[in-house]
């Protein structure tokens, strides 16, 4: 499929080249943990030029089941990597990727880490913090403590840098 055909008005590029660029990202991202197909659709969104692409498209582009590009953007949109949105007049949905979806995802593992930390502190409490167990507990805590507040400032650093590169607030 070329770019054209997934809602560019952009120049024509080699299907093989962008599926090799999609594949090998999307090999990354589960060698990190995501699972494959979430990972190909979202290597697959990131490659086109608009950010979107529908059901169809991501089927058609990546050769699989409208239920897979279910199953996937599920993931990608409860892990806030992707988007729905409706198009216009249609019942046809589009998923987006946005700009910011690293800063997103990342900053949503935020509310994780505060989940850690409180099942942390109750098991340092409950085991007893001059224990064994309570010790390693309480340094996996303050491990998380430390992580969050690095998180926190990283990313308000990123805004700014983001700001000053692309000019997008």
């Amino acid at each position: 499929m070329t770019e054209t055909t997934a809602g560019s008005d952009a120049a024509e590029r080699d299907p093989e080249a962008v599926s090799k660029f999609v594949e090998s990202f999307a090999a990354q991202l589960v060698e990190a943990g995501m699972q494959r197909m979430p990972a190909r659709v979202f290597g697959a969104l990131l490659a086109s030029d608009t950010g979107t692409l529908t059901s169809a498209e991501l089927g058609e582009q990546l050769q699989i089941s409208p239920a897979a590009v279910s199953g996937a953007v599920r993931y990608l949109a409860q892990q806030h990597m992707v988007s729905r949105e409706r198009e216009p007049g249609s019942r046809r949905e589009r998923y987006r990727v946005h700009s910011n979806q690293w800063y997103e995802a990342l900053t949503n593992r935020e509310a994780v880490l505060k989940r850690w930390e409180y099942a942390l502190r109750e098991g340092v409490e409950s085991l007893g913090r001059e224990t064994p167990a309570g010790r390693r507990l309480s340094e996996t805590l303050a491990f998380f403590e430390f992580v969050d507040g690095e998180i926190a400032q990283m990313m308000e650093r990123w805004r700014v840098y983001r700001e000053q590169r692309f000019g997008e607030g």
